[in-house]
């Protein structure tokens, strides 16, 4: 595969990098819980969406919901987790306290094969939670504490560790505070001054909506590859027509992977746009992670040099299985269709 950077074009060469993917997020333990629409409505918050909420604020809510299932998440680690399920090499950026959260974040995101060498931050503010509201239609509603992982900085971003890796990938959750910011345009240029791939998830439309004029200029000016599901690409752009939407982010990066939902995924280059159907479920379960994982599948296929079809394909496998359980990690075996797929 062959990506322009920094206008100069160079091959995407696995083989002379120690890891596949790097990925900088909100490092966040998940709490899942099945909850009513009427919970939901009770909260005041915006169904399908992220709410930011303080630390009081995430107290009140834990304590209202019903059995819950936790595990160390948040949106680029869960995609890390299924990089490392295909069979791939991950690291995993993202800062939690020492508290008891942060220990088990650090304990379980390893266990899943993922690299995590960050220092645990001896003081500021517990490690965040994301307290993750799934309803029976399978929508999740997420309201996130984000606690030591917002202050992550340029200071925090290890040159080593981003080029060594074949991709980086930013997590657009992160992108709130303005030191956040400063970290991923940091990291964007040591990953390209070593002739790596940037990508990036515009991950929440009101996120977009809140920095859309930092997230376009991210865009234009420091991303190669860019994921986005249809309502954040249209806020990106300002409009509610796709196809439109769809033009406009060709002209901006290599490569765009924008997910549709039941209508899969369109995979667009400068002059190639491919359609990517849905994988066939059983059952939709809980929507938590469908993004997320679709990046993993993508991120996999396309850090070893695959087509963009297969990557395509790829994110659909891996997302029609996190969907088909609860919580945002893979349990079937997606080293497995990852082989079958890319024929290794």
């Amino acid at each position: 595969m062959i990506l322009s950077l920094c206008g100069v074009r160079a091959p995407l060469d696995p083989s002379n990098a120690d890891v596949d993917v790097v990925g900088i997020g909100n490092a966040l333990v998940d709490v899942l819980s099945h909850e009513s629409e009427e919970f939901i409505d009770s909260l005041g918050v915006s169904k399908g969406a992220m709410t930011l909420i303080d630390e009081e604020r995430a107290g009140e809510i834990y304590d209202l919901t019903g059995p819950a299932v936790e595990i160390s998440g948040g949106s680029a680690a869960n995609t890390m987790v299924g990089v490392a399920a295909m069979g791939g090499r991950a690291e995993y950026l993202g800062k939690v306290r020492d508290d008891q959260l942060g220990h088990v974040f650090a304990h379980d995101i390893r266990a899943t094969g993922v690299t995590y060498e960050v220092p645990l931050a001896a003081a500021g503010p517990a490690t965040g939670c994301c307290l993750i509201l799934v309803t029976p239609d399978a929508q999740r509603t997420m309201n996130t504490y984000l606690g030591a992982s917002v202050h992550l900085g340029p200071d925090d971003v290890d040159e080593h560790r981003i080029a060594r890796a074949s991709v980086l990938y930013l997590e657009g959750y992160l992108f709130d505070p303005p030191e956040a910011q400063e970290a991923f345009r940091v990291a964007a240029r040591y990953a390209h001054e070593a002739g790596r791939v940037v990508s990036a998830t515009l991950s929440d439309g009101f996120c977009v909506e809140r920095h859309h004029d930092a997230f376009l200029d991210l865009v234009e000016n420091h991303v190669d590859l860019l994921f986005a599901n249809e309502a954040e690409i249209l806020a990106l752009y300002g409009t509610d027509d796709f196809d439109v939407a769809l033009s406009r982010v060709r002209e901006h990066v290599e490569v765009a992977a924008l997910t549709r939902s039941a209508k899969g995924s369109v995979v667009a280059t400068a002059d190639r746009v491919i359609e990517i159907p849905a994988e066939p479920i059983d059952e939709l379960v809980d929507t938590t992670g469908a993004g997320d994982l679709y990046a993993s599948g993508f991120l996999h296929g396309f850090s070893r040099g695959a087509d963009l079809q297969d990557c395509g394909r790829l994110g659909s496998l891996a997302a029609s299985e996190v969907i088909s359980h609860l919580g945002a990690r893979p349990e079937g075996d997606l080293a497995a269709q990852s082989a079958a797929v890319l024929g290794g």
